[in-house]
């Protein structure tokens, strides 16, 4: 593996640097990181039946409500524009990393929807960028303060889903690295410098997630479903978690028996338990269900 093994104490010490820059601004705003009384993480499930199916051109309104919703949601904000003050300061330089898999793309109108509340903030033009491939030679993306993560989760033929955790490989100099023993250590991508607690906000997008593939570049409209949904938080784990168990749920419906994925989506799992980085672990995530209900799966 070409990135450092890192020990227990530094993990620990450079995780709770990067909850601090991760959660700057939102100073001791209860439910976020989970109080030291309730130790959750927040997570936000927010679905709207007006998505189209299939998730084609869904409507810019609809989508820009359904990230405001969970955005005041996941910051206990009384307003948008509160929210986003908590999340991103005018001085900030902001790269958003999205996907862009041709098949399954992080959705424009999820980009539009994002690069508006920032610009709201003060952020100038000039000073965000939208992209996946490349990050790592684009000046914003190099200078940046600021990132916002968002992908859609899909199975994934090296990792088991392609997640939140696994959107960040870009920014890596050699992403083959990152590939030994099903991706297992994907988390250890978020030391790298040009991420390193730098991610505000993670918006995992569940319009129309692939649940099923066969090798590494499979797609078939059979295996994707109008679940019509997005799941917002500031931990990309449970974020990761909690589309890992509507994934999970869908396989069971689908094929009626537990299919477990071919590899183990064990990046997740090992995130929070041999890299802390976030939360995977179902009991500890506080999971806020907003909008439209039928299908939920969990």
């Amino acid at each position: 593996m070409a990135h450092q093994k890192i020990t227990r104490r530094k993990m620990i010490k450079n995780t709770t640097a990067a909850t601090v820059g991760g959660a700057l601004f939102l100073n001791s705003l209860p439910g976020i990181w989970g109080s030291s009384s309730e130790k959750k993480t927040r997570v936000v499930l927010i679905r709207d039946e007006r998505i189209p199916d299939y998730g084609t051109d869904p409507d810019q309104d609809v989508v820009q409500e359904m990230l405001d919703r969970a955005v005041i949601e996941l910051t206990g904000a009384t307003n948008i524009n509160e929210a986003w003050e908590k999340i991103i300061r005018p001085d900030d330089i902001v790269g958003i990393k999205t996907n862009a898999w041709k098949y399954l793309p992080t959705p424009k109108e999820v980009e539009n929807g994002l690069k508006k509340r920032i610009l709201k903030t003060g952020v100038a033009e000039n000073n965000i960028a939208i992209s996946d491939r490349g990050v790592r030679n684009m000046p914003v993306f190099q200078k940046a303060t600021a990132l916002i993560n968002t992908r859609p989760m899909r199975t994934h033929a090296w990792s088991g889903v392609g997640s939140l955790l696994k959107n960040q490989i870009m920014f890596a100099e050699r992403p083959s690295a990152y590939h030994d023993d099903a991706c297992a250590d994907l988390a250890t991508l978020w030391e790298l410098p040009q991420i390193k607690g730098k991610t505000r906000l993670n918006v995992l997008v569940m319009f129309t997630p692939l649940f099923h593939g066969v090798g590494p570049h499979h797609f078939n409209k059979e295996y994707v479903w109008s679940y019509k949904g997005l799941v917002v938080s500031f931990d990309p784990v449970a974020a990761d978690s909690v589309g890992l168990q509507i994934i999970q749920a869908r396989r069971r419906e689908y094929f009626g028996e537990d299919r477990p994925l071919s590899p183990h989506a064990k990046h997740i799992e090992y995130a929070e338990t041999r890299h802390r980085l976030g939360v995977a672990d179902p009991a500890r995530i506080e999971l806020v269900r907003l909008g439209y209900k039928e299908g939920m799966l969990i």
